[in-house]
């Protein structure tokens, strides 16, 4: 196969140097302006991406984590309140309930979407349940049709860990407003990614939005972006300093002009590895995108398969230069920090199962074409059992 320098999971080098002269722009205006924390450059983002998402409300905090807690207590948490989360997903979906004074109650997801299974997190509510999460991972969104049904017979609400789903939209609504609220991530991975930590909480309803604004810097009222209240200013609610740094929304700003042009290249990358890798003996399953019987707008944050080997590919992977990402080694259920909820390995098996096969491929806008094929190849020899 020749010479070859490897393939990052995860680089924006290339594509943020091109954005420079755009991202220096909004730099310079922060700069001349002389306020880097909840300033102008926040106002800025969140009426663009309320443009862009169709949400009536976006409130710019410090991290996807803190967009979920925050959201969480002004969609009414209250302590003790159970929330039933999905086994199979990133830590922070379950940590933000506790955080915010709740209790997960973990359910199943299904095999195919890696999203909440709607009939698990029915069977698993009890009288105490006052919320349920969808997540949206990877590339599709979760069956929301099925899981807003179950809410509105068990009188749910609603919240959304859209963090990974900027640009997926339901049937035209985007994700995180079919509900009380939803969330995104600017994790630098993510689609629509910064050079830091950053996040947002998108609701059309004005009480949670109000609620979120005045958590997000101490619960004090009147905080609006770039107006800081005087020291003085009554403090409404316990809140805490989750304000956005406007460094980030500098780089979020030059970043979502080409946005739709990102969404299109990762598109495009999964579509060639699903056609290099389709009938490759050994993987269990190549992602797919359900019909939902209404469009839902797939966005490739991730391009994830399964296989019975998980581990030693992404071993051999690695001696030869390409890296990759096991998501998630460990189910939520199984995880440490919630053993005093008592499962066992069993409980839910299609997490468990994910999380013993699934593997994520590189898949970033900089990723090339010679970079595709060569992660491909590696694939097909080790499934092959040939060198490269």
């Amino acid at each position: 196969m020749g010479e070859h320098s490897g393939v990052s999971f995860f680089t924006q080098a290339e594509g943020f140097e091109s954005l420079w002269p755009t991202t220096r722009r909004h730099l310079d205006e922060l700069m001349d302006r002389g306020k880097y924390s909840h300033g102008p450059k926040v106002a800025e983002l969140e009426a663009a991406l309320a443009a862009w998402t169709g949400a009536r409300h976006v409130i710019g905090v410090n991290s996807g984590t803190d967009a979920l807690v925050l959201l969480l207590r002004a969609a009414g948490l209250r302590p003790g309140d159970e929330v039933v989360v999905p086994a199979y997903t990133f830590v922070a979906s379950a940590s933000s309930v506790v955080l915010a004074g709740g209790r997960p109650v973990f359910a199943d997801i299904d095999p195919v979407t890696y999203g909440l299974d709607p009939a698990s997190a029915e069977a698993v509510a009890t009288d105490r349940t006052t919320a349920v999460m969808p997540v949206h991972l990877f590339h599709q969104l979760a069956d929301l049709r099925g899981i807003l049904d179950v809410a509105a017979r068990r009188g749910l609400t609603v919240v959304e860990d859209s963090a990974e789903a900027f640009g997926m939209r339901w049937d035209g609504v985007h994700a995180g407003l079919h509900g009380a609220g939803g969330v995104l991530s600017f994790f630098p991975t993510k689609t629509l990614g910064a050079i830091g930590d950053a996040g947002a909480v998108l609701t059309d309803d004005p009480g949670i939005a109000e609620a979120v604004s005045a958590m997000r810097h101490h619960g004090r009222s009147g905080a609006g972006v770039d107006d800081f209240p005087a020291i003085n200013r009554p403090t409404d609610l316990l809140g805490v300093n989750s304000k956005m740094d406007d460094v980030q929304a500098a780089v979020l700003l030059a970043k979502l002009t080409r946005a739709e042009r990102d969404i299109a290249r990762r598109a495009a990358l999964a579509a060639g590895y699903t056609e290099r890798l389709a009938g490759t003996p050994g993987l269990h399953r190549l992602p797919t995108t359900v019909d939902r019987g209404v469009p839902t707008d797939p966005v490739w944050y991730v391009y994830l398969i399964e296989t019975e080997r998980r581990d030693a590919l992404a071993a051999h992977l690695a001696r030869y230069g390409v890296q990759t990402e096991t998501y998630y080694p460990t189910p939520l259920h199984l995880q440490p920090c919630f053993a005093a909820l008592g499962h066992r390995p069993g409980d839910f098996p299609h997490a468990e199962a994910a999380c013993e096969r699934a593997l994520a491929l590189p898949l970033h806008p900089d990723l090339t074409d010679d970079d595709l094929d060569r992660v491909c190849d590696l694939v097909r020899d080790f499934h092959h059992g040939r060198q490269p």
